[in-house]
């Protein structure tokens, strides 16, 4: 270890600005993911548009969903994800739709 004594300029020169980093084709692939399931999403607006998500070979089951959700609060839409046999079924929240479990939200 060596210790030296400096200039007290050298401590309050301003430093330059951190040069953004390049997303990494995982991080790059996951966005172009998340874009398409908000125009997915989009294109809900009423209870009768169902989409379904099938998942890839590489795709988790839960990870997909968490997506999915995420992409929904994104896109300001309330949306039910259902399972199929292959993925996942997505469409509008009614209330025959919504999940019974859990307590009950207070009506204002």
């Amino acid at each position: 270890m060596r210790i030296r004594q400096v200039d007290v300029s050298m401590l309050d020169k301003p430093r330059g600005a951190a040069k953004p980093r390049a997303l990494s084709p995982k991080a790059m692939a996951r966005q172009k993911q998340q874009n398409q399931l908000v125009q997915m999403l989009k294109k809900i607006t009423d209870p009768k548009a169902v989409f379904e998500v099938r998942l890839g070979r590489d795709d988790k089951a839960p990870t997909m969903r968490q997506r999915i959700m995420r992409a929904a609060e994104e896109a300001k839409k309330d949306v039910v994800v259902r399972k199929s046999e292959s993925g996942w079924l997505v469409g509008m929240a009614t209330p025959e739709r919504r999940s019974k479990r859990g307590r009950r939200k207070k009506k204002a």
